[in-house]
This record gives C-alpha cells, sequence and structure tokens, in this order.
C-alpha cells in the first residue's frame, strides 16, 4: 500500500480509504449504498487491513450516526492500526442547533461521534459543507479548539467552494489555528470541475485531496454502457440517492466509458480499476475514499494499486472526459504568458 503526505501535514495516509456509507443503510437514502451490518463490516475491515489500507471514512449523518456505531465495533481492539475520518455539519436532529459549524454544534457533535465510536479521538474531522451563517472565526476557532483538547487532531472542509476555503486559511493563519490540512471532493473522470478552482488552490495552499465517489456515483462500475438496463444493485435505480448525486449527461458519460473500455483492453484491467488509477495519478490527490457493498467489490478496487496508466493511456483519458470551461478561466488559458495554468490541460 503506497502512503502519502495529507497535504501540508506531516500525517501519512494510504491511498485508498474505506468509505462507510455501506454501513447500516437504515434510512431509504443509504439503502441505495448498502446495508453492511457488524459481521460484514468487520470482515470488510479484515480484508482493508491485511490489504494496508488503514484509514476509514464516515460521517455523523450516514445512516444517523449508525455507520459510526458499526465502524467503532467493527474496528474495536484495534483502533491503534486505524485511522479514522469523520464529518459533521449537516442537520442530524431536529433542534435548531442540530445543524452547522456553531461552536455549539461542533463540540455536541465530535463528541456524540467519539460516543459512537467508541474512541476518544478522530484522525481527521472534516466539516461536511459550508455554513455561511456562522462565522469564520467561530468555526475554526472551534476546532482548533478541539485540536487542542485532544479530541481530533486533523481538521478538513468538504464540498467548499474556492473562496470558502481560501477565506478560511486565511483565517486560520492570521491566528496561528490550525489549518484545513484536506478537503474531501467529489472528483472523477465523468466530474472534473474540482479542477477549475480547488485543485489549484489546493496546489498552492498544500490542501491534500480526499476524493470522494470517485466512480462518478456508481456510473464508472463497468455495468453502464448505452442501450443496457441499470443493475439491479445500483443506487442510480434508488430514486433517493439518484436525486441526491450529480447530474451528469449520458452521451458525456458515454464517451468517458467508450475510452475506458479502450485502456481496459490495453491492460487487462477493469473499469472501475482504471478510474481509480486514474485519480492516483492526478494532482493533490492524497487518498480516495472507495466504498463496497461486500468483499468482492472492495478486492476488485483494491486492484487498482500496483500499476499505471501509461503517459499515452492517461492522454486519452484527460481527452474524452474533458468539458468547456467556465468563465473566467477559458479566459484565463488566454494569458499563459504571465498566468500559466497550474495543472496539466487537454
Amino acid at each position: 500500500m503506497e502512503h502519502r503526505l495529507l497535504g501540508g501535514s506531516g500525517l501519512k495516509v494510504p491511498v485508498l480509504t474505506l468509505g462507510t456509507g455501506t454501513f447500516g443503510g437504515t434510512n431509504e437514502f443509504f439503502r441505495g449504498f448498502g446495508q453492511s451490518d457488524v459481521a460484514e463490516a468487520t470482515r470488510l475491515v479484515d480484508v482493508c487491513l491485511d490489504a494496508g489500507l488503514t484509514m476509514f471514512d464516515t460521517a455523523d449523518v450516514y445512516s444517523s450516526g449508525v455507520s459510526e456505531e458499526i465502524l467503532g465495533q467493527a474496528i474495536r481492539g484495534r483502533r491503534d492500526r486505524v485511522l479514522i475520518s469523520t464529518k459533521a455539519t449537516f442537520r442530524n436532529g431536529t433542534g435548531p442547533n442540530d445543524v452547522g459549524s456553531s461552536r455549539h454544534h461542533l463540540v455536541r457533535s465530535v463528541d456524540a461521534a467519539l460516543r459512537r465510536l467508541g474512541t476518544d479521538y478522530v484522525d481527521l474531522f472534516q466539516l461536511h459543507g459550508f455554513d455561511a451563517l456562522t462565522p469564520i472565526e467561530e468555526t475554526v476557532s472551534t476546532l482548533d479548539a478541539l485540536v487542542r483538547a485532544g479530541k481530533i487532531r486533523y481538521v478538513g472542509c468538504s464540498n467548499f467552494s474556492g473562496w470558502h476555503l481560501m477565506k478560511s486559511l486565511a483565517i486560520a493563519e492570521r491566528h496561528g489555528w490550525a489549518r484545513y490540512v484536506a478537503q474531501q471532493a467529489f472528483y472523477s473522470l465523468v466530474a472534473r470541475d474540482f479542477e477549475w478552482e480547488l485543485m489549484p488552490l489546493a496546489i498552492d495552499q498544500r490542501v491534500g485531496t480526499v476524493v470522494w465517489s470517485p466512480l462518478g456515483w456508481a456510473r464508472l462500475t463497468g455495468k453502464i454502457r448505452r442501450g443496457q438496463p441499470l443493475p439491479e444493485t445500483s443506487r442510480l435505480r434508488n430514486e433517493a440517492t439518484r436525486a441526491g448525486g450529480p447530474q451528469i449527461p449520458e452521451e458525456h458519460l458515454y464517451r468517458v466509458v467508450d475510452a475506458i473500455d479502450e485502456v481496459a483492453r490495453e491492460t487487462g484491467r477493469t473499469v472501475p480499476q482504471i478510474a481509480i488509477r486514474w485519480l492516483l495519478q492526478r494532482p493533490t490527490v492524497s487518498t480516495i475514499v472507495i466504498g463496497a457493498r461486500d468483499e468482492a467489490q472492495l478486492r476488485q478496487n483494491l486492484g487498482a494499486l500496483g500499476w499505471s496508466l501509461s503517459d499515452a493511456q492517461m492522454a486519452k483519458l484527460d481527452a474524452a472526459s474533458a468539458t468547456p470551461r467556465p468563465y473566467p478561466y477559458w479566459h484565463q488559458e488566454q494569458f499563459a504568458e504571465r498566468n500559466p495554468p497550474p495543472v496539466p490541460r487537454e
């Protein structure tokens, strides 16, 4: 298992992380991801540890905390061998303060997560989304206090805009508070919006990327083709999870899948393995959160390790997945003399 530094921190993380949104499945939305109980979750953790995958990602809203509870039971007795990442910010209760990134909600959320996980600290705590109603100073100072209290060791964010992240980093820098070392972002061969603003920011500010949904919200499983029905167990069949995910034009998806199929024939690898491998060869990526309904899916995803795509294969995939850039990025490309692109362009 390869390990990389998490952004500008000194923490090394495995390049693959197991996402535990499949643990529990106690409501309609998360049933679309999976329904692993404690026994199956424990088996998946066993397989991960045998492969050197030691990082596990969860959140308080995953099956209303059940995912954290199951993960805590699955790692019992081996906490010292694993890294735990969890998240909070989204609504997780009916009260007026059961949502957001206020000091009140974050302190309660962290304490509740620690109880569910059965641990006294989490290695990486991330804000699940940006709270525009709470002053950034309140949020960042609270995270710093939680770090100093030993309840969390590193802080990150997820689903932020570029200015959300940059302003937060600037405030943390000004006061000497703990900085975000990671951003968990939606990024895949069928959805490369991350590259427009957040990737250049990550390069400049040394923020590690924790990729979520590397298979494009179940579109790059290898089971979706032109003219074929959706697989029976796909989250795209579940109305709740389909509506809650990204909308990707079908023709764009099929163009990317066609290119992946070409590379698959050249390499003898599967569609998911190629999709994950492409991400591992992109800038700023520290770790990729992979999901698995069962052991077979987990082992297939682990097959993305130990080999590389050639420059020609990367270029083929880049070209097939490219989309027109919005303003001001298309205009900035015309001033490359003094404004060179921080990341490769197709």
